[in-house]
């Protein structure tokens, strides 16, 4: 079971990092992936992107490093939160083939928090 969730941790870091770079540090690169970035302002992407990939650190490192491993299901409840907001985000948007995506990063993020709780 543990490496199962080791490799749960990882995808959704991996998948996060990846997400939240482009919106934190790559603005023009995320408006040509993603079309709804060019609907809200400069700085509320920056802002998810920031959150996901500290979320991205949260959990991996405090478990990795046995230093307050309670953080990490913190951690995957907050990027289930963010990824919660963002499929909801996308059914206004009528934009349904991204909501899978969505989906799969919280079953992930909430299988994480209960598991490591």
């Amino acid at each position: 079971m543990n490496i199962a969730l080791w490799i749960v941790q990882g995808l959704v870091a991996l998948g996060l990092v990846y997400s939240g770079w482009l919106k934190a540090f790559q603005h023009e690169k995320a408006k040509a992936s993603w079309g709804w970035v060019k609907d809200v302002s400069k700085e509320f992407v920056i802002f998810i992107g920031l959150v996901e990939l500290l979320g991205a650190l949260g959990i991996i490192l405090p478990q990795a490093t046995n230093v307050l491993p309670v953080l990490t299901p913190i951690a995957a409840i907050g990027l289930a939160s963010v990824v919660l907001f963002g499929a909801l985000f996308h059914v206004k948007r009528k934009e349904y083939r991204k909501i899978s995506v969505n989906f799969v990063f919280f079953a992930f993020a909430v299988f994480v928090a209960i598991s490591r709780f």
